[in-house]
């Protein structure tokens, strides 16, 4: 019989990434890409393409008129926010399956893209030049828990359950009762999608960022912006208890508990402009 690790990495094999997509990535690797070769890549996949001008044309990013075509949207946001969006709305879509009895996507989604949106206003105050790239970073950190719902619901969900009572960090009680927890699986998918070593490294070592090796500022930020997120979602003081932030962290980031209160609170009022054109990608189409 296989290991728990053995049946939720073979299952993890199994989720892949749209054809569109890898031709995106391969463009945007390439240091001499043209916009319309973005464009065409996109464009190959109608449901990518109506996926990725959802999210461009959401309030969010507040953009005069109405963007009808890819190659509009990669010259107002450029190559690497459309390839970032692109990597999102095919996340959200590889998971749409999970069983709603199992977890409530929405929810989830509500506070993937608070994390996400909080660990981009703490780039942008430590002054990050890239902190798009980190919006992806927080968005993504909790992928690992899409697997675990989709592999081994009844198992994640005890885990998950038994935190919360004890109030206990999520990564100490799976690892206890599951042998693994929702960090590293989340760091196996995503070098098996051979997506950039900072993003692997942040989904992997946020919990306990003192672990990143490369990329400790960004790990920092997306450290501090998920117990942020974990503090509005669960109703939760931060800076407290297990929602309290590594000092290390909060050095790298620059910032102080007031600081990020104050970021909190900024995010607040954008989560729905985003989650109203993502949350509908989680569910089957």
């Amino acid at each position: 019989m296989p290991t728990l690790w053995e049946k939720v990495t073979s299952e993890a094999k199994l989720i892949s990434l749209p054809e569109a997509y890898l031709r995106l990535k391969s463009v945007v690797e390439r240091p001499d890409y043209e916009i319309t070769e973005i464009a065409d890549a996109v464009s190959t996949d109608p449901a990518l393409t109506t996926r990725v001008l959802k999210l461009v044309n959401s309030p969010y990013f507040g953009l005069a008129g109405r963007i009808k075509t890819v190659i509009r949207a990669v010259s107002m946001l450029g190559a690497q926010q459309i390839h970032d969006l692109a990597l999102t709305t095919c996340v959200a879509h590889a998971f749409s399956g999970i069983d709603p009895a199992h977890l409530d996507m929405r929810s989830f989604w509500r506070s993937s893209v608070f994390s996400g949106l909080a660990a981009q206003q703490l780039a942008k105050r430590r002054g990050v030049l890239d902190s798009e790239r980190l919006f992806v970073a927080g968005l993504l950190s909790d992928i690992g828990h899409l697997i675990l719902y989709q592999s081994v619901p009844q198992e994640i969900i005890r885990a998950d359950n038994l935190a919360r009572e004890q109030q206990l960090p999520p990564v100490e009680v799976e690892r206890e009762l599951l042998g693994l927890d929702y960090a590293r699986v989340g760091a196996v998918l995503m070098r098996q999608w051979q997506l950039p070593d900072s993003l692997i490294e942040t989904t992997e070592f946020h919990p306990e960022p003192l672990r990143s090796r490369k990329f400790f500022l960004e790990t920092s930020i997306v450290h501090i912006a998920v117990l942020l997120s974990r503090s509005w979602n669960e109703d939760q003081p931060f800076d407290q208890g297990t929602l309290q932030p590594h000092p290390s962290a909060l050095d790298s980031a620059n910032v102080s508990s007031d600081i990020c209160l104050e970021i909190s609170e900024t995010v607040e009022s954008e989560v729905d402009k985003l989650l109203e054109t993502l949350a509908p990608l989680s569910k089957a189409s």
